[in-house]
């Protein structure tokens, strides 16, 4: 039970879309850098800090720095958690408005979650108490519901408009839904939603490693693309140290080491499930990641490049079929379509257009919708089993931003109390809310920003993602060094040195300045020739 709950809350976004946008380069670096991460790195930094915070009572990775290594390094490490918090949050929520812009079906499916969770969090503590196999039926039962009837909804003429959004204004009402969210008693809203999503992601992910297995469906993607010069329209970069920086969940999270830090320790039974926990939960990542490299390279490369290549670039300002631009343009760089294919396929999942839904959810979710609807003999259409995928994913990403903006507003308070005492009160209802509005403002705010960048935003947001998230994992397997040697156990500290150096030697200041590259104009202030 612990091991899945570890695993639902440090599967977020990242093994998802991270190997679907690292696919422009071709399947074969993606992989090797997830099997090579994960065991080297990832599942070790995993492993260490769930160790660490054990022996140490279950303190968070902030009050483990301040411990091992002084007071100074401890709020300078809160500062960088929380800032690294911000920018993680408002990445995973871009992935939901992009997947989710002007898709009624998709939205409808995903905000009947919404009520369905409070429901069940009434029924299972005043209706009918300890009946959890009973709100489990329902539960899943009105989750199947919800993705049939979206399908109307999405068909009907009164309704469609209602669920009918553009990307900045689901960036407000998910700002509005984080704000909420957070303050909301977890037994209403995040503890019967997480756990109904741990049976969709457990479900869905044995389902699509069966189906996988059934299909063997050919990896169309190449092995090396053009692209391998980092001249790609998905993202901008060189192989190194961009494509480490896109694929970080399912290789090594920084992530990871603040729910290995404070939350899953005080849950273990014995020092001795660290191990399993900890490691074992990595390698299901890492398991997941590889699943999502294959789902995005089974796809028509040409079908690959129009989903999640910029609206930009595809089709200039002016164009008046955005569609039969895309194709040309794509096809211009050596991946034959045609705008007739492209316009199939919409029709088939169900969504109006399929071009530049960048972000890699909803293209992870038309592979995902191919496999499924193949290795189950055709039961239900694509349409349904793309929205189908589109839930599991949101849910995957929704269950993270409620988590990580519950754990910011944490971590805010404790900065907040250096400067007045009350503010770190967690019993304090105006300190929560004041936490928890600046919390969500300031993801709202790169959110936004990422948003309305004409790019798409992935350019700009993504490699700070990684930037950031790597960055924290180095934090953390420094920590785990120092406590080895602290230890007398310096013989075995290579362990986390090793990944640390190699993660140091990514995010120079040399490449951070990469990030925006001379000449790129981006949403962000400040980046605009």
């Amino acid at each position: 039970m612990l091991f899945g709950h570890h695993f639902a809350a440090i599967a977020g976004a990242g093994p998802l879309v991270g190997p679907v946008l690292a696919a422009q380069m071709g399947y074969l670096p993606g992989m090797i850098w997830i099997l090579a991460g994960v065991v080297l790195a990832g599942a070790v930094q995993d492993f260490m800090v769930l160790f660490v915070s054990t022996r140490r009572d279950g303190r968070s990775l902030g009050e483990l720095v301040k411990e091992e290594m002084g007071p100074t390094a401890g709020v300078l490490a809160l500062v960088a958690c929380f800032m690294i918090m911000v920018i993680i949050l408002a990445v995973l929520a871009m992935i939901v408005v992009k997947a989710l812009t002007h898709s009624p079906w998709g939205t409808y499916t995903v905000a009947f979650t919404i009520p369905l969770a409070v429901f069940m969090g009434i029924y299972i503590r005043y209706l009918r108490p300890g009946r959890i196999g009973e709100v489990s039926v329902i539960g899943l039962v009105m989750l199947v519901f919800a993705i049939v009837s979206g399908g109307w909804v999405a068909e009907s003429a009164t309704w469609a408009p209602w669920f009918d959004y553009t990307g900045v204004q689901l960036t407000w009402i998910l700002v509005g839904y984080g704000f909420i969210a957070s303050v909301l008693p977890v037994w209403l809203l995040l503890a019967p939603r997480d756990y109904l999503s741990t049976f969709l992601k457990i479900g869905t992910i044995v389902g699509l490693a069966i189906g996988i297995l059934i299909m063997r469906p050919t990896l169309t993607m190449p092995a090396l693309t053009k692209f391998i010069d980092g001249t790609g329209p998905v993202w901008s970069g060189s192989m190194f140290p961009f494509l480490f920086i896109t694929i970080a969940c399912g290789a090594v999270s920084g992530f990871h080491a603040l729910i290995a830090s404070g939350t899953t320790p005080k849950m273990l039974a014995n020092e001795g499930q660290a191990c399993f926990i900890g490691y074992g939960g990595m390698l299901m990542e890492s398991f997941v990641a590889i699943m999502a490299l294959v789902a995005a390279c089974i796809i028509d490369p040409g079908v690959y490049f129009a989903m999640n290549s910029p609206l930009a670039v595809l089709a200039p300002a002016g164009t008046t079929d955005v569609v039969a631009s895309a194709a040309q343009v794509v096809s211009s760089w050596g991946f034959t379509i045609t705008a007739d294919t492209l316009h199939q396929i919409a029709s088939e999942v169900g969504e109006q257009s399929i071009i530049s839904r960048a972000g890699g959810a909803p293209t992870l979710a038309v592979g995902m919708a191919y496999i499924l609807h193949g290795s189950l003999g055709g039961l239900m259409d694509v349409a349904f089993w793309y929205h189908f995928a589109i839930l599991f994913e949101a849910l995957f990403i929704l269950t993270a931003v409620d988590a990580g903006t519950r754990a910011a507003r944490f971590m805010l308070q404790d900065l907040l109390g250096v400067i007045s005492p009350g503010l770190k009160k967690t019993s304090s209802l105006p300190a929560n809310l004041l936490a928890t509005a600046l919390c969500v403002l300031a993801w709202g705010y790169f959110l936004h920003q990422g948003v309305v960048d004409p790019l798409g935003g992935i350019n700009t947001l993504w490699p700070l993602f990684g930037i950031a998230n790597q960055m924290l994992a180095g934090m953390a397997l420094m920590l785990c060094a120092v406590v080895l040697f602290k230890m007398k156990r310096q013989r075995y500290a290579w362990v986390a040195l090793l990944p640390t150096s190699w993660l140091a030697d990514l995010h120079p200041d040399r490449r951070l300045a990469e990030v925006v590259q001379p000449g790129y104009q981006s949403g962000l202030p400040g980046d605009r020739q």
